[in-house]
């Protein structure tokens, strides 16, 4: 007995996964031309927008460095020891995060992690007093995990996998404080920014670094920009002010790279390859 019954698949209509293996049969010699792969089969319609961002992001963190992603120092939102509970609880409410590092004697010696969610397990039992709080949070603090400047973002994702940790300090050669970097920073540079509740809150940031500078957002509304520096820049073409200075590069900045735009001075301080996360604002000295 033949079987002649139809099939539900159009023989001549290949699934996506034979049209994404068929773009890939030029067997590509180098990461060049297997992005040019890439961008063609995005070309075809094989891969969506979205596809060809995440692949294009996993291909550039192997050559990214943890300097390149990571939040630096002025913009840590950290705890002291010595603090008061209050004071510990006003800082994890108002910011927002859930891991928080905890310094010790000196701005350079940061003692362990604290997660949020260990505080409030401990907040929530009433039967201690203040100074019995106060011993009992020192002891839910957790080891801290420190990671050179220059360590290459795959590995620095690796690592936070296999050792289950989200949150790295970063130091400079001579083992100072240089920032810190989470998982959420390594995992945005692949999937693009993952935005949350608070995220409004942080695009607006504008925060005093000394000596007359700040530290701004590349997100920055231009509004906030000009409201703060009383500056006329132009909102018609550009809708934050790290568009601006994208626009006036040219290309994609680096770290340190700086720029003068009317009477200020813009160091980039946070950038990678895709884009400028952050800078810092001075008067320009001529």
């Amino acid at each position: 007995m033949s079987d002649d019954r139809p099939t539900s698949r159009n023989p001549g209509k290949k699934s996506f996964f034979e049209r994404l293996g068929d773009a890939f049969t030029g067997e590509p010699k180098d990461s060049d031309e297997l992005l040019a792969i890439v961008h063609a089969a995005h070309k075809n319609d094989i891969l969506d927008d979205d596809s060809l961002r995440i692949i294009q992001g996993a291909m550039n963190v192997s050559d990214l460095h943890v300097r390149d992603i990571m939040i630096p120092r002025s913009q840590m939102v950290s705890l002291e020891l010595d603090e008061t509970i209050k004071q510990w609880t006003s800082k994890i409410v108002s910011s927002g995060h859930s891991r928080f590092p905890v310094f010790g004697q000196n701005p350079d010696e940061i003692i362990g992690v604290l997660l949020a969610k260990d505080m409030l397990s401990l907040s929530l039992k009433n039967d201690f007093s203040e100074s019995d709080m106060q011993k009992q949070m020192k002891g839910i603090i957790r080891s801290v995990t420190f990671v050179p400047e220059s360590k290459r973002v795959n590995v620095l994702l690796r690592d936070f996998r296999s050792n289950r940790n989200h949150m790295a300090i970063v130091v400079d050669e001579y083992r100072g404080i240089a920032g810190l970097v989470t998982i959420e920073d390594v995992l945005e540079e692949i999937v693009g920014e993952i935005e949350d509740e608070h995220d409004d809150e942080a695009v607006t940031n504008i925060t005093p670094n000394g000596a007359g500078a700040f530290i701004v957002q590349a997100l920055t509304p231009i509004e906030s920009f000009n409201e703060h520096f009383n500056t006329e820049f132009s909102n018609e073409e550009f809708d934050t002010i790290g568009g601006i200075v994208m626009h006036e590069f040219g290309c994609v900045p680096k770290r340190d790279d700086t720029i003068d735009l009317g009477d200020l001075k813009l160091r980039v301080t946070t950038a990678d390859n895709r884009r400028v996360r952050a800078f810092e604002v001075s008067p320009r000295i001529d």
